[in-house]
């Protein structure tokens, strides 16, 4: 009788814990379902930069961000934020039927991969951005 009482203290417990986080609206999944999400992402990851195009993961879990000097930005999903690199030289880019794999360069940060309609377009312009011609 006292383990059944014990593991229903518990289980309130819990419950109780778990509403209290939902009311104050902590963890959860955020998403990158919109542009204005895109730039906010974008905003946290380095002061002033602010996207001129923007492509969106399918899953909204990923996203690219051109700004006007050229510099692409590759932001993703990292627990329940976004992280994000302005892709230097070592970035390079590959499409596998709709999806673009970005590597940033850094094997911290690791490759993310993106659903997007427009992969091979993407794909030209960080190899571009970041290729030799730009040294």
């Amino acid at each position: 009788m006292e383990l059944l009482l014990q593991t229903a203290g518990s289980l309130v417990a819990i419950l109780a814990l778990a509403g209290l986080a939902w009311w104050m609206k902590l963890g959860g999944m955020p998403r990158l379902d919109s542009e204005d999400a895109v730039h906010r992402a974008a905003a946290e990851v380095e002061d002033g930069f602010t996207p001129l195009a923007t492509a969106t993961d399918a899953g909204g879990t990923a996203a690219l961000a051109r700004d006007g000097a050229g510099r692409i930005m590759v932001i993703k999903r990292h627990g329940n934020r976004f992280a994000g690199r302005v892709l230097g030289p070592a970035g390079q880019a590959r499409v596998s039927g709709r999806s673009l794999i970005v590597d940033a360069g850094e094997a911290r940060f690791g490759s993310v991969i993106l659903t997007l309609p427009d992969a091979q377009a993407w794909a030209d312009a960080i190899n571009r951005v970041n290729g030799p011609q730009h040294a």
